[in-house]
């Protein structure tokens, strides 16, 4: 009976310990769970490893001569993690790390890093972020042998934190055309366009959650390692690019347009050497927010005469001494719902059909296109459409606008179509599909795609490389072809361009005057003006095309607005270029004195070359260096050294806009800009000691 009652006692005791640990449990569950949840969460975060993206480096963007026009430079952010070094380390060497923190960064004093650093330590921090300034890879190589952060990563705690920054050393130069990535991963440009090149292959890296909620790298041996981006080379020359955007820019400024255009086209390749699009500001500045060459469509206005003309002469309906009567200036279309009137008040009477294109009449295109083609649109449409103006060329930037030439089968088409097209309304087109079209007629009728994208590269090695398609070897006969050309050149000789011509070379091309088209509704005094064209006329090297939205004042047209434009790029071109004159000085560069021009600063190579050509003796003193200033000695310019590498603000007065921002942005510094031409004042005189990314101000005069 004892030994019964000792069993049963023994149970119910096991038993009560089983269900007070049971409850036991259930509490601590409660309690984790509930109440020291959050906490434990925390802690767990802290401690967590993940993998994270490590960011590919961005290829470069090349200019054809293989300047650098926008670059992915490495920056990096300094942390430290305090808990990886030994005491001794620590306890010597603090006093002298927090020294030079306080020197480099100059915004604390070495007090209060070291009191940061230490507070961390105690804390047995594991990651804290030193200063927020991003360091640039030289500095990061200076800070690597201070005091602690010498021993490495592993046994110094120092951290590195990559940033990559998108720099452009050009500043404005083709920026819209360069392009950019945005924060939502939305790009434009080169940039968009072959962002799939460019961006490269991200790898992966594990890190580790530190206190703070921030990530720290591991450096583990299962790391994948990015594949940096492909490099992309342009065809555009950066010489070029800056005489076309500064001469777009005085035009646009002159005339407080909304915006301008321009595109300089090798002829024979296709190869667009300069391309700038400038719109002006709520400040009414301008800048390039969107490429209108590539995406903006508009009525191209009486640059599309050419089209009228080449159908005319290809059917075999006129030939240039035929004559049309324009009569007094007007004529009325469609129940005189559409009348077109000519520029000339009262009119130009009777002219041959070289006259009419010369003189560029909209009474004498309408009426020979309606009489010839009036029972036939469709053979119109057809000829022009045949050349491949109209269609799409196919470029390599995304974002080319859809073209259109009205087929008489379009439901809104009426009896106005007709005229209306012949002289350039009712249709739709960018500025560089015209181009391309008059360009076709330089190039001996053969109309190339043209491109902006030579090759891409993989360090030096091409991996891939384009040439200009052909959109069509022939756009019409050799006969038609060479009658466009003659009254191409007419026109600059006597008709609405003849502010152009010079006694130099020849210019052929065709003047544009649109009236916009907004809302659905033409406005009678706001103009579209353009002139397209090539130069020289006799032996076409280059094609180009000057667009300029909503010019103000009383010459509003292409002649009188676009086509200075045009001659001040070609006069530019001519000038350099050995191959295409014998002996040319463009006005803007008159001398200053009666014989010599104005020549003050630059790159030696460059400057000798020129004043060789121009016949004027100089000579290098014995210290010049890359960069000199010219100074005159009796009858001669002697170069003299003109920047150096000593830490020195250089003296820029009196360079290209270019030559100056090259110099000044490799010393370090950053450069804003006021005004065109060379430069006049610079805001840092020269010799002064260069602060590391302070501002310099340049005005330009």
């Amino acid at each position: 009976m004892n030994i019964k009652h000792s069993i049963l006692l023994r149970v119910r005791i096991a038993f009560l310990v089983a269900v007070l640990f049971v409850l036991a449990v259930i509490y601590k569950l409660v309690e984790v769970q509930m109440i020291e949840g959050d906490q434990w969460r925390e802690m767990a975060a802290q401690n967590s490893l993940d993998y994270k993206t490590i960011k590919a480096t961005r290829g470069n963007i090349y200019a054809a001569g293989g300047d650098l026009l926008a670059s992915s430079l490495p920056f990096y952010k300094l942390a430290f993690d305090p808990s990886l070094v030994d005491d001794e380390t620590f306890t010597s060497n603090i006093d002298s790390l927090s020294l030079l923190l306080s020197k480099f960064f100059r915004d604390h004093s070495s007090d209060y890093y070291k009191k940061k650093i230490s507070e961390a330590r105690q804390m047995k921090s594991q990651y804290m972020v030193l200063n927020r300034k991003l360091v640039n890879y030289q500095e990061k190589q200076e800070i690597q042998a201070w005091p602690i952060f010498r021993l490495g990563q592993m046994q110094g705690g120092v951290i590195f934190e990559k940033e990559d920054d998108r720099h452009r050393p050009f500043k404005l130069l083709a920026r819209r055309t360069i392009g950019y990535i945005n924060e939502d991963g939305v790009g434009v440009g080169i940039e968009g366009s072959f962002d799939d090149y460019l961006a490269g292959q991200d790898g992966e890296g594990l890190y580790q959650r530190v206190a703070g909620g921030n990530w720290k790298p591991v450096n583990a041996a299962t790391d994948v390692r990015p594949v940096d981006g492909y490099d992309i080379h342009t065809t555009i020359d950066i010489n070029l690019q800056d005489v076309a955007q500064n001469a777009l820019l005085r035009a646009l400024t002159t005339y407080d347009a909304v915006y301008g255009s321009v595109v300089l086209m090798e002829v024979k390749t296709g190869e667009i050497k300069a391309i700038s699009n400038l719109t002006r500001t709520e400040s009414g500045y301008y800048a390039e927010s969107y490429n209108h060459a590539v995406g903006t469509n508009n009525d191209p206005g009486s640059t599309f005469k050419l089209a009228s003309m080449l159908a005319l002469l290809e059917a075999g309906k006129v030939d240039l001494m035929d004559s049309v009567d324009t009569g007094d200036g007007t004529i009325e279309f469609f129940d005189g719902k559409l009348k077109l009137v000519d520029e000339k008040k009262g009119g130009y009477g009777k002219l041959t059909v070289q006259e009419v294109f010369e003189k560029s009449s909209n009474v004498g295109v309408s009426k020979l296109v309606t009489e010839h083609f009036g029972d036939n649109p469709q053979e119109y449409v057809d000829i022009i459409k045949s050349t491949g103006y109209g269609k799409m060329l196919g470029f390599q930037l995304l974002g080319e606008g859809e073209p259109l030439i009205k087929e008489p089968s379009d439901p809104s088409w009426s009896g106005s179509s007709l005229p209306w097209m012949s002289v350039g309304y009712e249709t739709s087109l960018t500025p560089l599909q015209t181009l391309a079209f008059y360009n076709a007629v330089a190039n001996d009728g053969k109309m190339i795609q043209p491109i902006l994208i030579k090759s891409i590269n993989r360090a030096n090695q091409p991996v891939e490389t384009f040439e200009a398609k052909v959109l069509n070897k022939k756009i019409a006969s050799d006969e038609t072809l060479e009658k466009l050309r003659i009254m191409l050149e007419g026109v600059v000789e006597r008709g609405t361009a003849k502010n152009i011509k010079n006694d130099y070379y020849k210019i052929a091309g065709k003047t544009g005057t649109a009236q916009r088209l907004v809302n659905g509704r033409y406005y009678s005094q706001q103009f579209y003006a353009s002139f397209a064209g090539y130069f020289p006329a006799d032996d076409p090297m280059y094609s180009c095309i000057v667009v300029i939205d909503y010019p103000r004042g009383w010459n509003r047209f292409g002649g009188d607005v676009s086509a200075p434009v045009f001659k001040e790029i070609a006069d530019m071109i001519y000038a350099q270029n050995l191959e295409i004159h014998e002996s040319f000085t463009p006005q803007y560069t008159a001398a200053n004195n009666g014989t010599f021009p104005v020549i003050r600063a630059g790159r030696l190579e460059e400057l000798n070359e020129l004043c060789n050509e121009l016949g004027i003796s100089n000579y290098p003193s014995e210290e010049a260096s890359e960069w000199v200033r010219s100074s005159v000695n009796n009858n001669a310019i002697i170069w003299q050294k003109n920047h150096d590498d000593t830490g020195l603000v250089p003296n820029v007065q009196g360079m290209t806009l270019r030559d100056a921002v090259y110099i000044l942005e490799n010393s370090g510094l950053k450069v804003s800009i006021s005004g065109n031409g060379r430069v006049k004042r610079q805001s840092v005189g020269p010799g002064t000691r260069i602060t590391k990314g302070g501002t310099i101000k340049l005005d330009l005069g």
